[in-house]
């Protein structure tokens, strides 16, 4: 990786994603955040209703990470569904303790994100 991408993946929070549609087979491309805990990346979205990024990512795993602030870069990328409780637990710790910290203020009801929250960890080839 280049050392704009680099950094890029050490501060920016914004970036698109492009996932295969799970019925579709379509590419799907949207807006979301990702987080850096611990030297690995994750996306998740807020407890609720389900995600169509999730389950296509869940069917597909392989997708495209794109850089959008800082540097623009699109990335082959692998997600990794977490759904063992005591990793899940983990990380969402981890991640609210980021938010809190980047927010300035805690994360909401730890107990609904570790049961409905979507969360994978992403890796780059």
């Amino acid at each position: 990786m280049s050392d704009d991408t680099t950094t890029a993946l050490a501060q920016d929070r914004i970036i698109d994603i492009t996932t295969i549609g799970r019925r579709s087979g379509e590419p799907r491309r949207i807006e979301i955040w990702f987080h850096r805990v611990d030297g690995r990346y994750y996306i998740t979205g807020t407890p609720g209703r389900p995600r169509d990024w999730y389950a296509n990512l869940v069917a597909n795993p392989g997708f495209t990470f794109h850089l959008k602030e800082s540097a623009t870069a699109d990335l082959p990328a692998t997600a990794r569904p977490i759904t063992d409780p005591a990793e899940r637990e983990k990380v969402f710790t981890d991640l609210f303790t980021l938010l809190a910290a980047f927010l300035g203020k805690p994360g909401q009801e730890p107990e609904a994100w570790l049961a409905t929250s979507p969360l994978v960890e992403v890796t780059f080839p």
